[in-house]
């Protein structure tokens, strides 16, 4: 997205803009300024949003976009942003995706996360939902003509049709303690959908759901990909274990991500040959 000429020579305006970020208390003043900068059209248009910003608002829902896996993907207010850290799961099911996969991804929030996988594997089919309305808005304008969104809990709204086939489910589900979700920054907790936050008592209760009805959905050797805490990783293997799952945990010390595969009987990590 080019800068707009009439604000891209103007020096003041750029420091009178980090000035006012700094204040707000944005640690990347600079970075966040030159993006606000791109968006504006005018000067009166710059003071919006820097006013947004200034109050509170996350960068990604004043400038209606996130960057994720290399590419921008709307996001509206009152969406879930894609965290950085969840471009390790990505990158982790593509490693695991077969060509021409069936991908879902549930809590789907922006799409991103099936939209980038779906372009790494060059999936054959993707599958997104998420109950949040706003959230499946979003996705649409994200997935277009790549896929379908549905609306809905979890694996209500999919078509039955998909039973047995999916190579790989993602589901980036809420797992904040319910306790800890008013410890989160202001970002989040305020501006966000607290149902794309909150995971119960031990933040592991959306995830206990999915674990329970995947392998029904899975492909023979087809994987569940879910985040997680490091605190919670432990008791995380065994909720996919109970499951019928086979687990591993993958760490990113790097973006600080722990991911955990559950993988369904007739998979490479149990000695079978994969379909």
């Amino acid at each position: 997205m080019p800068v707009h000429p009439a604000l891209s020579f103007s020096t003041a305006l750029f420091a009178s803009t980090v000035v006012a970020l700094r204040r707000a208390g944005c640690v990347f003043a600079e970075d966040e300024a030159r993006l606000l900068h791109e968006a504006a059209a005018s000067p009166d248009g710059l003071s919006a949003l820097v006013e947004r910003r200034a109050a509170g608002l996350p960068l990604e829902h004043v400038l209606g976009w996130a960057e994720f896996h290399g590419r921008r993907y709307a996001v509206d207010p009152g969406v879930f942003v894609p965290r950085r850290r969840t471009e390790f799961l990505v990158a982790q099911a593509a490693a695991l995706a077969p060509r021409r996969a069936v991908v879902v991804d549930l809590c789907c929030g922006s799409g991103a996360l099936g939209v980038a996988l779906a372009a790494a594997s060059e999936a054959a089919e993707l599958h997104a939902c998420d109950v949040e309305p706003a959230a499946v808005r979003c996705a649409r304008r994200n997935v277009g003509e790549l896929g379908q969104v549905y609306e809905g809990d979890l694996f209500g709204p999919l078509p039955a049709a998909l039973r047995g086939r999916v190579d790989v489910l993602l589901a980036n589900v809420p797992y904040v303690p319910t306790g800890d979700v008013e410890l989160l920054p202001a970002e989040a907790r305020v501006h966000e959908p607290r149902v794309a936050l909150d995971g119960g008592g031990d933040g592991l209760d959306v995830m206990r759901r999915v674990a329970a009805e995947a392998p029904a959905w899975l492909a023979p050797g087809g994987s569940l990909l879910v985040e997680a805490s490091e605190r919670q990783r432990d008791t995380a293997v065994e909720v996919l274990r109970a499951a019928g799952l086979s687990p591993r945990v993958l760490v990113s010390e790097e973006l600080y991500a722990t991911i955990l595969v559950g993988t369904a009987a007739n998979s490479p990590f149990e000695d079978h040959p994969k379909r």
